[in-house]
């Protein structure tokens, strides 16, 4: 009778399929990685914008609050982005020539707003209200980290489910006063469990389920 297979073939059968079982695991590490990588999740990315605009010099040098320029950010969803004509309130009058603010000049003229690319970068399918977490004792830098440190704006946080969901199952460890809502340098104090339970309850926050119901951000 006729030898259907080489003597090798079985070798071969072993050495094809350890390379697809090896290649579906060096597929779903690659894709496990890109998934968190800087690249798609925008993190530590400086986003190139229409002007220079740095945080470093406004906040920690001249001490603007965040909502001189983000001015919806206790009233609505979005923290909005400021109007050319609110940056030429300070600058009709200093470095009225700077070379690098011809943009704003340009579009405080013609009327004609900046586009301003987005740095916290959340999917379409995700639902997040500003006005809501501030209101009830999540900081800026929470989030958005410390920004008085940052020259040009970039996200520190991946805003995964797991970056979300870690607060929403223990909010108390975020939670502040509202007077330090916007201290860019505050840092959960040594009794933060027992001043969170407290805060917990002043801001009326239900811990029952409603954090955790998956329509609480997919709408």
């Amino acid at each position: 009778m006729a030898q259907l297979f080489q003597p090798r073939a079985d070798a071969i059968f072993r050495f094809v399929l350890w390379c697809i079982v090896l290649g579906c695991f060096v597929a779903l590490v690659t894709a496990e990685s890109l998934s968190h990588s800087e690249y798609l999740t925008g993190r530590n990315m400086i986003q190139a914008q229409p002007t220079e605009f740095s945080h470093f010099h406004h906040v920690a040098g001249l001490g603007l609050d965040c909502r001189y320029c983000h001015t919806q950010v206790e009233k609505s969803a979005t923290a909005g982005m400021p109007p050319s004509h609110t940056c030429m309130t300070c600058h009709s009058q200093i470095w009225t020539n700077a070379r690098m603010l011809a943009p704003v000049r340009e579009s405080y003229a013609q009327n004609v707003p900046l586009r301003w690319t987005r740095v916290g970068r959340l999917p379409g399918y995700v639902y997040f209200n500003h006005a809501v977490h501030v209101k009830n004792g999540i900081g800026c830098s929470s989030c958005h980290g410390d920004v008085a440190k940052m020259q040009m704006t970039s996200q520190p946080h991946a805003f995964s489910m797991a970056f979300c969901l870690s607060c929403h199952q223990n909010p108390q460890k975020n939670l502040r006063p509202q007077d330090e809502i916007y201290d860019m340098k505050w840092h959960p104090p040594a009794d933060q469990g027992k001043r969170g339970k407290a805060l917990l309850a002043q801001y009326h926050i239900d811990t029952s389920g409603r954090l955790m119901d998956c329509s609480t951000c997919h709408r």
